[in-house]
């Protein structure tokens, strides 16, 4: 499984990369603003970007703003020339624009997927929060599809008449198995979302879909909130999960772990340690 890491923070990226595990960056246009705006003009957003580009390894999603397919093909040509001379560029397209439901635009970004694709230039698909929707980005070409593991199992639990904040935290595990197995008794409606009953559960139906018929596509399991989650996918087989700074420090972290290093410290005899200070 390959690891991005889910930030704008130049310092996050730097130290995960340092840590030898992560292979590309996501991020969005309001976590660089933010970013850029601490540094209170001593970078530019155009320099800022660069920079992530050029530390790391792997490719750095970078997202249009444009809700046609004429503006997203536009601004996602311009992103990839203007970044990719400093390394590894994809093109956040999201999988559907619309603002409403139905409305003339929904196809725009498969359409501007389609487009870039044809170009050469890779394209994220965001904001997939059905498997229906990743398969439709897969046959438009995207290189990535993002499938928002994170806000569906907030939507199931609000569905489920818990309030964020109230019953359960933005980092806190969603556990679906009540649900399945009630499944004859209770109103199941409020559960799942059209068959999905979490995020991990997305994530599992598009690998499914995608392992039917062979499409390349990549799937990135995002909006990951807690280290539980990025095991789940990871067990999964999923090919990318983009985790924020704190989860990717969580994964490393046990109680037993840090005992245990207490008891082998404790236990070093003066012999041993006297190997490591002769030549």
């Amino acid at each position: 499984m390959k690891i991005f890491i889910d930030t704008a923070e130049i310092e996050e990226i730097r130290t995960a990369i340092s840590w030898g595990v992560v292979d590309g960056v996501t991020t969005n246009p309001s976590l660089i603003k933010k970013a850029v705006d601490k540094r209170q003009g001593k970078v530019s957003m155009a320099e800022y970007i660069e920079e992530i580009v050029k530390i790391t390894p792997g490719p750095v999603s970078l997202e249009v703003l444009g809700g046609t397919a004429d503006e997203m093909v536009k601004q996602g040509k311009l992103l990839y020339k203007k970044f990719c001379p400093y390394g590894n560029v994809a093109i956040k397209i999201p999988v559907n624009p619309s603002l409403q439901e139905n409305d003339s635009l929904q196809f725009d970004g498969l359409k501007a997927t389609r487009h870039l694709s044809n170009e050469g230039i890779p394209v994220n698909a965001t904001l997939i929060m059905a498997p229906e929707q990743a398969l439709l980005a897969a046959k438009a070409g995207a290189a990535y599809a993002s499938a928002f593991a994170g806000r569906i199992d907030d939507y199931i639990r609000i569905k489920m008449g818990l309030k964020l904040g109230t019953d359960f935290r933005k980092d806190s595990y969603f556990d679906a198995e009540p649900a399945r197995k009630d499944y004859e008794t209770k109103n199941v409606e409020t559960r799942q979302d059209n068959g999905v009953w979490s995020g991990v559960d997305l994530v599992a139906r598009i690998l499914r879909i995608y392992q039917n018929y062979g499409f390349k596509t990549e799937v990135i399991a995002a909006s990951i909130r807690n280290p539980r989650q990025a095991r789940e996918v990871a067990e999964l087989g999923i090919h990318i999960a983009t985790l924020p700074f704190e989860v990717i420090q969580g994964m490393v972290t046990h109680v037993k772990t840090v005992e245990g290093m207490r008891s082998f410290t404790s236990d070093i005899v003066p012999p041993y340690r006297d190997l490591f200070s002769r030549e």
